[in-house]
């Protein structure tokens, strides 16, 4: 039920990268607003995004069941969004840098 993974979208990405990352974000089931952070909320659901020199975090609470699906939709929409494959580093997804 506790989620924390970092995805390969890298901090340098530029401000209108992260427009469009917000954008997915809202169209996301849950979606409660970015006020210090985006947030997606539900009953046993608290998650939340942050960009870390890692790379976008994503960490909260949400049912594994509804996660599995919610994760795998994310991901899919920023990969079409970004046009390269989104996933963790530590499973071997690379980052994109930004000038």
């Amino acid at each position: 039920m506790e989620h924390d993974i970092n995805l390969n979208i890298h901090y340098t990405a530029p401000k209108e990268v992260w427009e469009k990352i917000n954008m997915t974000y809202a169209s996301m089931p849950y979606w409660a607003g970015n006020k210090d952070e985006p947030q997606w909320v539900g009953e046993d659901i608290d998650l939340r995004a942050s960009v870390e020199p890692s790379g976008l975090q994503i960490f909260g609470t949400m049912p594994d069941d509804i996660w599995e699906k919610w994760y795998s939709t994310l991901k899919k929409k920023l990969t079409e969004l970004l046009g390269y494959e989104i996933g963790e580093p530590e499973d071997g997804y690379e980052f994109k840098f930004f000038e």
